[in-house]
């Protein structure tokens, strides 16, 4: 694979030109590459329609077609959110930790960047850019790797952008793309351990375990979410109504969507009833275990359904007796992305705070802020399901690294 080979080189050329950088000089690019996009929608946009018109040749399902259409309107998004990228701290830099030893020497920590950055991801197309603006104000070089279903898209995108870093006086191979859409490609890609310091799945749960499973580089997993629900005894069952249906009706295609609900047996007779009712005007399919039936009507939940990201207008629901109970439930089938529990009893919410074993655990609040600006990172380029270097929503910060520097005035060991 000559070819990626090449792309790597260029990456690793190109990181420490960037590391250089200024964040005056950052955002100005970023601003740039921002209105070059703005003025090139005519190209993009006559781009996009090519994969468009294959993906309806295929008969692509037209939820899958929407994410993959490219309008004024949402390429102006994609602007916009290069501008605030350039607006955010430039986390490079950035003093962590001073350490004065009692030899004399001087020892400080400081964020710098991860250096290359590989990103393996599906249909959309906007996320060349997102990608992009993330990586570059952090002083990385991306390699993108997008689905075959966007790559006129892509390939468009990818070129206005050097065009406007080179116009800038900035590297192009801050942002390189594989054109090749052959899968065997893409496992090469996953192997490129000497130029890639990070590889970045974005997709559903087959990308994912894909490139977990044939990749040399690290990887951070972003993404699939099996998002619980408990609803404690001493919940408020004004408020879980409202949070329930937010969490599971508001986007339904989205990881941070609630997908399975486990109540408190003193609360079902209640709560089921009207929530069954309020589930049922947003068209959502109930699946309950056996005390669930014995209240509303619905369907027979199976053991697959408490583990299944349906991504859809279907919901799980289990009755429990305890906070303990509700806790071991949830650790069983979570996929550690994002869990809530609606209760005023403090303790049984620090229980649950303590026991779950998920990046993001909620009191009283949708699963749905899981998310880069709502956590007020600006944007961000996945969340992290997983514990090492970075958990949660991956903002700027998430995609540095650190170094230690350490002054002496002679001293020996």
């Amino acid at each position: 694979m000559e070819m990626l080979v090449q792309l790597g080189k260029n990456a690793a050329e190109a990181k420490y030109e960037l590391q250089k950088l200024t964040a005056e000089r950052k955002n100005q690019a970023l601003h740039a590459v921002a209105q070059a996009l703005i003025n090139q929608s005519s190209l993009i946009m006559k781009e996009n329609e090519k994969d468009i018109a294959r993906g309806e040749e295929k008969g692509m399902h037209p939820g899958l077609i929407d994410r993959l259409r490219l309008t004024s309107e949402r390429i102006s998004g994609m602007a916009e959110g290069l501008k605030q990228v350039a607006d955010l701290p430039d986390p490079i830099g950035e003093l962590l930790e001073t350490i004065e030893r009692p030899n004399g020497l001087k020892i400080e920590k400081r964020r710098v960047p991860m250096g290359v950055i590989g990103i393996i991801y599906e249909s959309r197309p906007n996320v060349t850019a997102d990608a992009f603006g993330l990586c570059f104000k952090s002083g990385n070089a991306v390699i993108l790797k997008g689905g075959s279903d966007a790559i006129c898209s892509n390939m468009a995108i990818t070129k206005v952008i050097r065009q406007a870093l080179k116009e800038e006086g900035i590297t192009e191979n801050a942002i390189q793309l594989i054109e090749s859409t052959d899968r065997e490609v893409a496992k090469a890609f996953m192997r490129l351990k000497e130029y890639v310091d990070l590889l970045i799945p974005r997709g559903g749960a087959g990308l994912i375990r894909s490139v977990v499973e044939n990749s040399t580089i690290p990887v951070i997993e972003t993404g699939t979410g099996n998002c619980h629900i408990y609803v404690d005894e001493f919940a408020d069952l004004k408020k879980a109504v409202p949070i329930i249906i937010n969490a599971k009706t508001q986007r339904i295609g989205v990881c941070n969507a609630c997908e399975s609900l486990v109540i408190h047996e003193e609360v079902k007779d209640k709560l089921l009833p009207s929530l069954a009712a309020a589930l049922r005007e947003h068209h959502v399919e109930i699946r309950g275990d056996e005390k669930v039936q014995q209240v509303i009507e619905c369907i027979p939940a199976t053991e697959e359904d408490y583990g299944t990201e349906y991504l859809d207008y279907i919901i799980s629901m289990k009755i429990v007796s305890s906070v303990e109970e509700a806790i071991a439930h949830v650790n069983r089938y979570s996929t550690r992305h994002s869990e809530a529990i609606l209760t005023e009893n403090e303790e049984n919410a620090e229980k649950f705070l303590d026991g779950v074993d998920a990046a993001c655990v909620y009191v009283n609040a949708s699963t749905r802020f899981t998310d880069g600006f709502e956590f007020g990172f600006g944007a961000e380029i996945g969340i992290s399901t997983q514990k090492l270097h970075a958990r949660g929503p991956m903002g700027l910060r998430e995609l540095t690294s650190y170094k230690y520097r350490i002054t002496g005035n002679g001293q020996i060991r």
